[in-house]
């Protein structure tokens, strides 16, 4: 009986890990740049004699690798990334990642996001653009172009997300582990100026996975009130045959 109890609290811990993540995933539907969280879950055997009896251990979160669908905005300064990379930005937590790229001038000439993060070059300098040296022509490679000159260059970064991520500001991430490393010779990666990326969230099917998942929690509690009940009874039925 204890056993079916264990069973029950690791599915509960599970479901109510991946009940967190697609919550997050549905409020952030419509936020420029983001990548929903998936989780993976593995069995694992408890040592128990003389049969062994599956858990389901916490579960490991990673980012759903598909891109978000690109929307014009006919803005200079809005760039959607192509492919697997991301931009770099200078935040109070360090050197972050996003796929947002609204970016804007200051009055200084510094490139930023709407937050006001400076936004890196591949060597993590932050950006500066002449906003009175003509229009600003950002290439597919991500070079930052004025009068036919090169004035800057977009960070385009890959990272290594397997050891898990943190995130910061909804669309930004700090990889786990091994540090983003510049894109070099990759013609899948690029970027187009004038668009910017939407969420890769799938509404519907993250709702419908809520609705599924919040069940099976309740018929998970539902199955562990009974059981106590069920155990309860006995044990006043065998006191009762005891005395």
């Amino acid at each position: 009986m204890q056993t079916g109890l264990y069973v029950a609290v690791s599915s509960q811990m599970a479901l109510e890990k991946r009940l967190a993540t697609l919550a997050h995933n549905v409020a952030n539907a419509n936020t420029v740049g983001f990548r929903a969280t998936e989780m993976k879950f593995n069995s694992v055997l408890g040592d128990t004699k003389p049969t062994k009896v599956a858990y389901v251990n916490e579960g490991q979160e990673f980012l759903k690798t598909t891109s978000g669908g690109l929307t014009s905005t006919g803005n200079a300064l809005d760039v959607a990334m192509k492919g697997d990379g991301w931009f770099s930005i200078q935040t109070p937590g360090g050197n972050a990642l996003t796929r947002d790229g609204r970016f804007t001038l200051t009055d200084t000439g510094d490139l930023v996001t709407l937050r006001g993060y400076p936004v890196l070059d591949a060597g993590g300098a932050p950006i500066q653009i002449n906003a009175a040296a003509g229009d600003v022509v950002i290439t597919p490679d991500g070079a930052i172009r004025q009068n036919g000159q090169q004035m800057a260059a977009l960070g385009l970064f890959e990272a290594d997300f397997s050891k898990g991520f943190s995130r910061y500001d909804n669309s930004a991430v700090f990889p786990t582990g091994a540090q983003p490393q510049p894109v070099v010779d990759r013609l899948d990666v690029g970027v187009k100026q004038g668009y910017v990326e939407e969420s890769n969230v799938d509404p519907i099917t993250e709702m419908t996975q809520l609705i599924t998942v919040s069940r099976a929690f309740e018929n998970i509690t539902a199955l562990m009130r009974d059981g106590e009940t069920s155990l309860g009874e006995a044990i006043k039925t065998l006191g009762g045959a005891r005395t």
